[in-house]
């Protein structure tokens, strides 16, 4: 009956996506890559919630939540603020501008040179970190939820690779040969599931604890467990709360206003009016995402106590408390939730190859349809790079969602700084982002992957400690959180962008463009919305504090 619900969800979103895409000209590039600039409000909120909220954020934030509690819900409810920000400032000029990449609005404003190497920083860190990143947390929380190695017979490894190329496979199809439209409506309709899912297992959860009741649920957890719902938390906490005013504002604004596999849905809007509408109802959404990747970890810390590994608490509370009725449904919309994340910026890959390096560089003349026949041909083998590599995430120290954070921050704060100071200057010339680019990629990785190490080991040696949480304690507070160091280097960066464009200014000013291409008329209300939120989020840490 389980296996029978999975295929015959799983099935049903296929076939809606397939004929809800199927007139969508597929060989255009805003056919392809944009949906045909056909997509409603619900669909973009729908498709940037999935994209985001996958087996990355469920898995390994409820196993930052697991470890530290409700502190490391500033991923999830500053978010909010950032869509608001995007929504107000950044959309309007990506559709004023008519851009089918963010890097796109690169070579208009600097050259093609600096678009170029945005948009092989944008692969970079698709290949090597976010598609591996969502197979592998994909195939963990399957293989851990169904115990995969054990119906198999084959061990770990050989398991986790099989169910890695499994899922890759699959959101090859739904990416690279169905177009942007595909994955959005796919989104849409695996998002619904995955909320109703989602919110039934800290449901079932609390219910466990509170023998039956949900608000006894709440109670013995809060009284039980008060160290876990402290916002403000610890200064060695995985997320101190000063961060909330250094880098991670900036790294929301990078994902949620910058990242081409995240805003792609926002450019394919039918006009402004309609993206306001997607980003503002996602971010109302985003707020109650505590409930789905934060609360279950809490939950799972009360119930099993400690873990040899986190990242595995949430499958296995889903294994504890959902009832065997309902698995099947919720591993459909997992899995729908993983093919989200995969295929989104898989197809992101390909729009950036095909219209930003193939048709830019290695073939100028080629026509549409030739830049999306190439573009489709390499997704699959970034596909199967990415799934070759997934595994062996495996031995991550820090855990899968602090792993992906601080590695995105190679190429996320260098780009967010160039395309900032591109929109809010008028004379900073190429030559600057050219530097500020190169320099925040070469500084923050000198930083976390050289200093950091030696730093850290040196002041270990020298404690002379030999407890696990003396040593760590210690590796907290040796060396600047890289959320702070990510705030120094973008403010750095900035400056030196400035410095140049004062004393090299470009010789005429930069102007913007209207292409004309959707209309740019703004939704009404997008302002009351946008203030709305934020004394959302303001109250939820009030609250907490």
């Amino acid at each position: 009956m389980q296996l029978l619900t999975f295929i015959g969800f799983t099935l049903a979103v296929a076939l809606i996506a397939y004929f809800a895409s199927r007139n969508t000209e597929d060989n255009t590039s805003d056919g392809h890559f944009l949906g045909g600039r056909s997509l409603t409000g619900a669909v973009i909120a729908g498709s940037l919630l999935l994209t985001n909220l996958s087996t990355e954020q469920i898995v390994g934030l409820n196993g930052a939540a697991f470890k530290e509690g409700i502190l490391v819900m500033a991923w999830e409810t500053l978010a909010a603020v950032a869509m608001v920000v995007t929504a107000l400032v950044l959309l309007p000029r990506y559709l004023k501008g008519g851009l089918t990449t963010v890097p796109q609005f690169l070579e208009s404003r600097y050259d093609k040179v600096t678009k170029t190497i945005t948009s092989g920083l944008f692969l970079s860190g698709y290949m090597i970190v976010l598609l591996p990143i969502v197979l592998y947390s994909g195939a963990l929380a399957l293989n851990t939820m169904f115990n995969i190695p054990e119906l198999t017979g084959l061990s770990k490894i050989p398991a986790l690779y099989m169910t890695v190329f499994g899922i890759g496979l699959i959101g090859s199809v739904y990416a690279i040969y169905g177009g942007l439209k595909a994955v959005a409506v796919s989104d849409t309709v695996n998002a619904v599931g995955l909320l109703i899912g989602g919110i039934l297992i800290p449901i079932f959860g609390l219910m466990a604890i509170g023998d039956g009741s949900i608000m006894g649920g709440f109670s013995e957890l809060l009284a039980k467990n008060p160290d876990k719902f402290n916002v403000i938390g610890k200064e060695t906490a995985s997320v101190p709360f000063s961060t909330i005013f250094t880098g991670m504002m900036l790294v929301q604004l990078f994902y949620w206003g910058t990242n081409q596999a995240i805003i792609q849905r926002a450019l394919g809007a039918k006009n402004l009016v309609e993206g306001q509408k997607g980003l503002m109802l996602a971010a109302f959404v985003k707020i109650l995402g505590p409930l789905i990747v934060v609360l279950p970890g809490i939950i799972a810390f009360h119930m099993f106590g400690q873990l040899d590994d986190p990242d595995e608490a949430y499958p296995r509370l889903v294994n504890e408390v959902l009832p065997a009725s309902l698995v099947g449904f919720f591993a459909a919309v997992l899995f729908g939730a993983i093919l989200s994340s995969f295929n989104s910026a898989l197809n992101s890959s390909v729009t950036l190859f095909g219209l930003d390096i193939y048709k830019a560089h290695i073939n100028t003349d080629a026509n549409e349809q030739q830049v999306v026949k190439v573009g489709k041909r390499f997704g699959l083998g970034l596909a199967l790079f990415s799934m070759l590599i997934a595994p062996l995430i495996l031995y991550a120290e820090d855990g899968l969602f602090g792993y992906l954070q601080e590695v995105n921050g190679c190429y996320s704060i260098p780009i967010l700084t160039i395309i900032v100071v591109g929109y809010f200057t008028k004379y900073v010339p190429a030559i600057a982002a050219k530097i500020g680019i190169i320099s925040g990629v070469v500084l923050y990785s000198i930083s976390q992957f050289i200093l950091k190490p030696i730093i850290t080991a040196n002041k270990v040696a020298a404690s002379g400690a030999t407890e696990e949480a003396t040593i760590e304690a210690i590796k907290a507070t040796a060396y600047p959180h890289f959320l702070h160091v990510m705030a120094i280097l973008f403010v750095l960066n900035v400056l030196i962008m400035l410095l140049i464009g004062k004393f090299r200014p470009r010789k005429a000013a930069f102007e913007l463009e209207y292409s004309k291409d959707v209309d740019i008329t703004p939704w009404k209300y997008v302002r009351v919305a946008g203030i709305v939120v934020i004394v959302a989020v303001l109250f939820i840490y009030w609250y907490f504090s």
